[in-house]
């Protein structure tokens, strides 16, 4: 009987580096580009990053309208506007800056300007049935990973729950990773978007799709995290902790693309749904409590990720390193001023039967965990988290 197959993709053109922003318009003419669509959002135009974007495009010729309404954490019902506004501006390029809002929303628009129908129509898994205009996503904040991911993430407001729109033609064409476009980010947003990261790579890393090739880059995703989160939150203008940031939420991207997420994303949805907490508070909330609860799922990889975030596990027994991996996460945590606690934001124990019901739903991702969860198992999590 054959093992276990594989599939393993990567197939963005991805330019990397700082400095690397200035060639979005040579690359945006090779697409084809004649006329540009750029989304973004208020702070990162204030921040003179947009302007930045046009005179690179312009420099090759291409013509642009830009879109600031991106909505924080964007419903689904977001997604219509931008989409007639680009359709009124006849664009053949759709160009994302900004953080994963901004990145999902150019995602979504992108592939409906060569699908029918709206965004709700694709909210699930393989549901789009070709590529729409080349695209190209530049992230602003280092966590997400959206520059290289089949996923788009949106709240729908009719079931108070996050839904995302999942298929392998909405990777963009090219990301462009320039760690000097997150050089601004304040700290509060590197600590939640930081930690975001290292959520996709532990879940990655320990999934039950998890495969050695998505194991490079999940691992090293950790031990990026762990060396230069920390001085990343409390010194921005630090390039190479930005370096080592961008580098960690790029590796997490490949790796939730190849490997998935599993029970962090599925509590945090309704986190997120019911709650209106942002997608990376709620996830670097729950990620120590649900790695305590993995752990036992597989003892030596659990050691590695300790490991990895800078823990000395020789001479520990298996058990005992594993449980180091949950331990550092909650320091690092600690360190960067995640909330520790539910109650933190907002969350009663009132709330937390209406949380596992819509958890338990997302049935995608719970097939991925490596331990297996009952409803009750679900609640201890949030419980122990509360």
């Amino acid at each position: 009987m054959a093992g276990n197959i594989a599939t393993f993709r990567i197939p963005t053109q991805i330019n990397y580096g700082a400095g690397s922003a200035e060639t979005v318009g040579a690359e945006g003419r090779r697409l084809g580009g004649a006329r540009a669509f750029v989304v973004s959002d208020p702070i990162v135009q204030k921040l003179g990053l947009t302007d930045q974007l046009l005179r690179h495009l312009s420099a090759q010729g291409i013509d642009s309208t830009v879109y600031t309404d991106v909505e924080a954490e964007p419903s689904i019902q977001s997604i219509a506007p931008c989409l007639a506004a680009a359709r009124t501006a006849g664009c053949d390029l759709v160009v994302g800056l900004g953080g994963g809002s901004a990145m999902d929303t150019s995602k979504a628009v992108a592939m409906l300007l060569g699908n029918e129908g709206q965004a709700e129509d694709y909210l699930g898994v393989g549901l789009v049935k070709r590529r729409g205009v080349p695209s190209i996503l530049m992230p602003t904040t280092a966590g997400t990973g959206a520059e290289i991911t089949p996923n788009a993430l949106f709240y729908v407001a009719a079931v108070k729950d996050k839904k995302a729109i999942v298929s392998p033609h909405i990777v963009p064409d090219v990301a462009i990773i320039d760690p000097l476009l997150t050089l601004s980010v304040p700290p509060a947003v590197t600590a939640a978007t930081g930690m975001d990261t290292l959520s996709h790579a532990v879940e990655a890393y320990t999934s039950i799709n998890a495969s050695p090739m998505a194991d490079l880059y999940a691992l090293e995703a950790i031990r990026l995290v762990g060396t230069y989160l920390r001085t990343a939150v409390a010194n921005g203008k630090d390039l190479e902790a930005r370096d080592g940031m961008a580098r960690a939420s790029f590796y997490g991207g490949i790796a939730i693309a190849n490997a998935g997420t599993n029970a962090v994303h599925a509590l945090a949805y309704p986190l997120q749904g019911q709650h209106r907490i942002t997608h990376g508070v709620a996830n670097s909330l729950l990620l120590p409590y649900v790695m305590e609860f993995n752990a036992l799922s597989n003892l030596t990889k659990f050691g590695r990720i300790a490991e990895a975030l800078g823990e000395p596990i020789s001479g520990l027994s298996a058990r005992t390193a594993a449980a180091r991996s949950a331990e550092a996460c909650k320091l690092l945590s600690q360190d960067v001023g995640i909330p520790q606690k539910l109650g933190e934001v907002g969350i009663e124990e009132e709330h937390i039967d209406s949380l596992v019901e819509a958890a338990m739903l997302v049935t995608r991702l719970w097939a991925n965990n490596p331990r297996q969860v009952s409803p009750r198992e679900a609640r201890g999590i949030l419980l122990r988290a509360l």
